[in-house]
């Protein structure tokens, strides 16, 4: 019989699990050529500023498989709706029957986008850096700054958001978090200030440009996961030391890497793949390096998480 996991279950679940440490090992296994990840599948919303997207794979030699349905209508806020939903559902990859369902409306979606953030921060974060920069003040906004404070003793941070009264909101919400944080006026003062900065936002083109970045700066760019997003500067990536794709095939049809080698300063092999830099296969920084981190969500993190999750309701 098929369970069914209520987001209160899974909210109860999730304080139990090392996601950063479930995703780090996902992403491991991804670069190991491990896991079956597939395109990702879409489907796109403009009038009402939506998209569907489906993710789904399998680590080879477990018990499951996973596919996600995500969605992310961003004129919800205005009818008092949450922007995002969906639901995972887990699958013997024995018998192709469907064991679980994953009622979590985003929730698993939003930790495991946060989660990989902060293996990137533990891994290609300057050597010596006082300030957090984040551009956004959305639910990843936040769940970056909760994120980052498991893998980091930085507890500055400044936050630019177009919309100046969500950004304070943001704000006082990261305080409560333990944070010194305040409002920027842009994201020149971002970038100013912040030696790690993290971009969250929807945005269809770039606000964060390459003379703005001090040497030494590390980028995560989360935000764009279609081919039409772009948050950064093609030239930072130009510019960039290290340019790490949390997965090479999936980076050039959609994100930063995707516009960078679209615009032409930007080559296939110079990128390198995050599983390959938490081995120490890749990814080593000199202080003075600018790194550049494009995450477009791979379905792997969803695959990780969904059974971290399962593993404790069921």
């Amino acid at each position: 019989m098929t369970k069914i996991v209520s987001l209160e279950q899974i909210l109860k679940a999730l304080p139990d699990i090392d996601v950063v440490a479930e995703i780090e090992r996902g992403f491991v296994a991804l670069s190991e050529g491990k896991v079956e990840v597939p395109p990702v599948g879409e489907l796109l919303f403009p009038d009402d500023s939506g998209e569907l997207h489906i993710k789904y794979g399998a680590v080879r030699g477990d018990d499951v498989f996973v596919v996600k349905l995500a969605t992310g209508f961003f004129n919800n806020p205005k009818l008092g709706l949450p922007p995002f939903s969906g639901c995972m559902l887990v699958l013997s990859a024995r018998t192709g029957q469907v064991l679980c369902i994953l009622l979590e409306e985003g929730e698993l979606t939003n930790h495991r986008t946060a989660a990989a953030g902060a293996v990137v921060a533990r891994h290609l974060a300057p050597a010596r850096w006082e300030t957090i920069g984040i551009c956004g003040a959305g639910v990843q906004a936040r769940l970056q700054a909760d994120y980052l404070r498991r893998v980091t003793p930085c507890r500055d941070l400044v936050l630019w958001a177009r919309d100046v009264e969500r950004a304070t909101e943001a704000v006082r919400d990261i305080a409560l978090m333990g944070y010194s944080a305040r409002v920027a006026a842009s994201p020149e003062e971002v970038a100013s200030s912040s030696q790690l900065i993290v971009t969250t936002t929807a945005a269809h083109q770039p606000y964060l440009f390459a003379g703005s970045i001090r040497p030494g700066t590390h980028i995560t760019a989360m935000g764009s996961d279609t081919p039409e997003k772009n948050e950064i500067d093609p030239m930072i990536l130009k510019s960039a030391a290290l340019v790490v794709a949390d997965s090479i095939p999936q980076c050039l049809v959609r994100g930063e890497i995707h516009a960078a080698i679209a615009a032409g300063v930007l080559r296939r092999e110079d990128v390198v793949e995050l599983g390959n830099v938490i081995s120490g296969k890749a990814g080593r920084r000199l202080p003075d390096d600018i790194t550049v981190a494009d995450l477009t969500g791979v379905a792997v993190q969803d695959i990780m998480i969904a059974k971290a999750v399962v593993a404790r309701t069921t």
